[in-house]
């Protein structure tokens, strides 16, 4: 009778395995083609109004130096995002105001740059305007690096306002002093768009989208932004103010790895 039920309870152990493995969901994959599918645009062939800066082509970022698989300063996303996106346009135009984007489609191989970069200690060269106050042994477990990003999906975007007639930002210049991503706008590195409270890619919770710090002109700023994206479909991110995913996404469980570059969509551009 011990030999028979063990068995038996072996048998019940396979057959729920198996429920569990098929009850599980897709399995995010990776594209490593090294073209777009179809439904991927460059912004500016659905709306050239947007004005865009794309950091990680510049030195200009938290890494401190271009970043792998951004061999042009373009904008990327899946057109049904890019059209969502002109549609927030047309909202904030009358208003005075313009979209700037930050960083759209990030291909796997940029993601992975990244991670390299948290795992080296030593490379401390933007600290103190990215993450002044957070060790940089807790960027994976504070979340602010990981194995994988929303943006290699094709609808998320890091983007700001922009005050009209928007006035041109200096370039920045490799090794000049740091400014805390959070001290006062007028401190920190030129940035044409509105006063957000901190600047883009800030490691810090006072760029959670609705820090209770945050309050004034600043809060103002930001959920103009929030309030003018979402009721088009996008979500927010509540630990970034800056970053918004369009849903729903053509391609949740897959991330690509193309490059940003014109030359790797297969449509017209």
């Amino acid at each position: 009778m011990t030999r028979l039920s063990g068995a038996a309870r072996g048998l019940v152990t396979v057959l729920a395995a198996l429920l569990t493995a098929t009850a599980a969901p897709v399995t995010a994959r990776a594209d490593t083609a090294p073209e777009a599918p179809a439904d991927f645009v460059t912004l500016r062939t659905v709306d050239p109004t947007i004005l865009q800066e794309m950091r990680y082509f510049t030195p200009h970022n938290f890494v401190g130096a271009p970043v792998d698989g951004y061999p042009q300063p373009i904008c990327i996303l899946t057109r049904q995002a890019a059209e969502a996106l002109h549609r927030a346009q047309q909202e904030l135009l009358p208003q005075g105001y313009s979209l700037k984007v930050y960083d759209c489609y990030r291909p796997q191989r940029a993601v992975d740059r990244f991670v390299r970069w948290a795992e080296d200690l030593d490379d401390q060269a933007m600290k103190e305007e990215f993450y002044p106050d957070v060790d940089k042994t807790r960027l994976f477990e504070d979340g602010y690096i990981a194995e994988k990003s929303g943006h290699s999906r094709g609808s998320t975007m890091d983007l700001t306002i922009v005050k009209l007639p928007a006035l041109p930002t200096r370039p920045y210049v490799t090794g000049e002093t740091l400014v805390p991503c959070y001290a006062p706008r007028a401190e920190r590195l030129p940035d044409n768009s509105v006063d957000m409270g901190t600047g883009y890619d800030c490691f810090d919770t006072l760029a959670h989208t609705l820090d209770p710090r945050i309050q004034g002109r600043q809060l103002a700023n930001r959920l103009l932004l929030k309030n003018t994206l979402e009721e088009l479909g996008f979500v927010n991110l509540a630990e970034e103010w800056w970053h918004y995913t369009f849903k729903p996404e053509p391609y949740p469980d897959t991330y690509f790895d193309f490059p940003v570059s014109a030359e790797s969509l297969t449509t017209a551009y």
